[in-house]
């Protein structure tokens, strides 16, 4: 009987390399191709640029009393200067310590002391948020950041000898510094060094960082390029945010393994920017989460741009349902959208479609294990199952996390070796691999709707719901029940381009033509009522916040008693 157990191809060797010493290789391959490009800023970099910046910032923090392996925080949206000081990071063999966009500054106080920073770097707004108070917390409160470098503009510059501008931080870089010891740091640095703290983005609980090397970061970053077929003929254009893993490893890394160029088209997600970026500087790829295709899908119902250049894509995040793939290929001629799963504990891709897989493959499966990387299925005993049995993936391989910040216990919980001392991760999801190798992925273990012992997954309801022509996004969630335990619910929103919603009779009875009735949603909200908000709850790369609809829900049916259907 075969087992679910999976390993990818080991025929090319591994990367043991810094971010350094690829930097400067790079720049010696590629010299004045163009590498990154910042519309909104007006920024364009080549590749002896970045190097050239790299080398510079790198000093300027030595200038400023940072050693190898101290954390240097950054708290800003998509800009040129997020790409300057991850490099210049690495450079100087610094971990830098991405944050996320929606912290409070309460939130981004507890994620630098957590993590200890001893620089941070941050905007002063990212869209319409300010953060100033974010500044002013930091700089007033007794913590181990010994300065915090403003991005932009002069906000708050000078009101402490703790807070400077970046251009005053940068030009300490062309004061001479010590040649001999800047080269004695750069042989101490090590290609299993911390580049990265990622906090997770915090979708189930308190976020955790984990720590991710040189090693994890260039090697996922060159496979999944690979994978795209990234040559220095492609341009990349990258909505997702640099502060996740999306748009720093998948994104940029995965460009700048290649030569290739890659294209940011705003601080933060902007769906009619990101169809101009894709006209203008004739992108050949295109990378989102399932929630920014839909955005991009509806806006370019508007703008009505003809999209020719875009060869493939890449999504991931959550699972991408049959039908926007469909609207993308049929709408913007994107005919061979990847689909890849993974987790930031696992820097991050460990599945990944291939462009000559077969449609039917890269519409309902995450593709093939990656190389050097192994997967396998178990049970609730931790026995792997039998080919085509779902249970709980685990990986193993170069990519796994060090583990998390400062957090044995947690890091325990979810890295445990077998009986041959083969380090796992338990990711919590829960998938199937059949007889060919491909993945699919079932959903979270967590998120899975047990109705009278039955296991029902919400992303087979959320395809469905989708594939109405009324519905644009949808997201299903447990309902507490005194009979079952467990109901389904559903939150939906409609397609602006439609004149009215559907009943939701209507949502119930369009489920179970193709379902069971057990599965037809028993309760249905829709975005913009009473109670429900303006918006999906996601965190800032895109993803929807399960446990605050599931919040939001037992809320509901508190107050109102909600609008449970009799199936």
């Amino acid at each position: 009987m075969a087992l679910s157990l999976a390993s990818g191809p080991r025929d090319q060797a591994l990367w043991h390399k810094t971010l350094g010493t690829l930097i400067d290789e790079q720049a010696q391959t590629y010299g004045d191709r163009l590498a990154v490009v910042f519309p909104q800023q007006n920024v364009q970099r080549t590749y002896n640029q970045l190097a050239e910046r790299s080398h510079r910032i790198a000093n300027a923090l030595y200038q400023s009393g940072l050693q190898p392996g101290d954390g240097i925080g950054v708290l800003a949206g998509n800009c040129y200067q997020y790409i300057e000081i991850f490099l210049a990071g690495g450079y100087a063999g610094c971990s830098v310590v991405v944050l996320n966009n929606t912290y409070s500054p309460e939130e981004l106080q507890r994620a630098i002391s957590i993590s200890k920073c001893k620089m941070l770097c941050i905007a002063p707004s990212i869209g319409k948020k300010s953060l100033e108070e974010h500044v002013k917390l930091v700089r007033d409160s007794e913590n181990q950041v010994k300065e915090i470098v403003l991005l932009s503009g002069s906000f708050l510059s000078g009101t402490s000898t703790r807070v400077s501008s970046y251009s005053s931080f940068v030009d300490r870089g062309s004061v001479p510094g010590n040649q001999a010891l800047a080269r004695q740091r750069q042989t101490a640095i090590k290609p299993d060094d911390l580049l990265n703290l990622q906090f997770t983005s915090g979708t189930t609980g308190s976020p955790k960082a984990a720590m991710l090397t040189h090693v994890n970061l260039i090697n996922n970053g060159r496979f999944v390029g690979d994978k795209m077929l990234l040559t220095p003929d492609d341009v990349v254009c990258c909505p997702p945010p640099l502060f996740h893993c999306f748009g720093l490893v998948m994104g940029f890394l995965g460009a700048f393994t290649h030569g290739s160029a890659i294209v940011f088209p705003s601080e933060q997600f902007d769906a009619d920017l990101v169809l101009d970026a894709v006209a203008i500087y004739k992108c050949t790829a295109l990378l989102g989460v399932p929630t920014m295709f839909v955005a991009e899908l509806e806006a370019n119902r508007r703008k009505n741009i003809s999209i020719t250049t875009v060869r493939t894509g890449l999504a991931a995040g959550s699972p991408v349902p049959m039908v926007i793939m469909k609207q993308l290929e049929e709408e913007m001629n994107i005919r061979s959208m990847l689909i890849a799963y993974g987790m930031t504990e696992t820097s991050p891709v460990t599945f990944l479609t291939a462009v000559e897989d077969p449609l039917e493959r890269r519409l309902k499966t995450v593709g093939k294990v990656m190389p050097h990387t192994s997967a396998k299925i178990i049970d609730t005993d931790g026995r792997i199952v039998p080919i085509g049995v779902r249970g709980e993936i685990c990986t193993s391989g170069y990519a796994l996390q060090k583990g998390y910040w400062e957090n044995e216990e947690k890091t325990r919980e979810v890295m445990k070796r077998d009986e041959n001392g083969i380090l796992w991760m338990y990711t919590g999801d829960e998938g199937v691999i059949d007889s060919e190798g491909y993945c699919t992925i079932t959903g979270r273990i967590k998120d899975i709707i047990i109705r009278g012992g039955e296991n029902i997954f919400p992303v087979e309801i959320e395809e469905r719901l989708l594939a109405h022509t009324r519905v644009s996004e949808a997201c299903v969630v447990a309902v507490p029940d005194e009979k079952y335990g467990e109901v389904v619910g559903c939150f939906l929103r409609h397609d602006p381009l439609s004149r009215q919603r559907p009943p939701n009779a209507e949502i119930r009875s369009w489920a179970k033509q193709t379902m069971g009735s057990h599965k037809a949603p028993q309760y249905v909200w829709w975005v913009g009522d009473v109670g429900v908000g303006e918006d999906f709850p996601k965190t800032g790369s895109g993803k929807y916040q399960k446990h605050i609809l599931r919040d939001v829900a037992r809320k509901l049916i508190k107050s109102v008693g909600g609008v449970r259907a009799k199936l």
